[in-house]
């Protein structure tokens, strides 16, 4: 037999046993509870929970959320670009065409998300 094949096989029988002789130790040692628990409730930190859950809220909401973290990255690329917009129209003209591209696949989804009505707040009663 190969020595690195045999020292995998090593490795891979003690992580085997290992996680067997866990197992066999949580069963033999584990305590157990003759009242059972109904299955339908959530665990909230070992109390059983008081009332109703949180308040549902609107996917408004999270339209809002993902538009603002789209467009928070946005001005994380365009402010390095921004502050030092006159050497790069001097040295490099191609970076003012790849931030103007840029700028219109913004404007495009800005434009998008308008017209699907992600930002009117006004309820649909669809």
């Amino acid at each position: 037999m190969n020595q690195e094949f045999f020292s995998v096989l090593v490795q891979v029988a003690a992580a085997l046993g290992l996680a067997g002789m866990i197992l066999l130790l949580s069963i033999l040692m584990g305590k157990r509870s003759s009242v059972r628990k109904p299955a339908d409730i959530p665990y909230e930190c070992g109390m059983i929970p008081m009332g109703e859950g949180a308040p549902m809220f609107s996917v408004k909401f999270y339209m809002v959320a993902m538009l603002f973290v789209i467009f928070d990255l946005e001005v994380v690329f365009l402010y390095p670009w921004a502050v030092n917009f006159r050497d790069y129209i001097m040295m490099n003209p191609e970076s003012f065409t790849a931030m103007c591209i840029f700028i219109g696949i913004l404007l495009v989804a800005y434009l998008y998300a308008l017209g699907k009505g992600a930002l009117n707040w006004h309820h649909d009663p669809r």
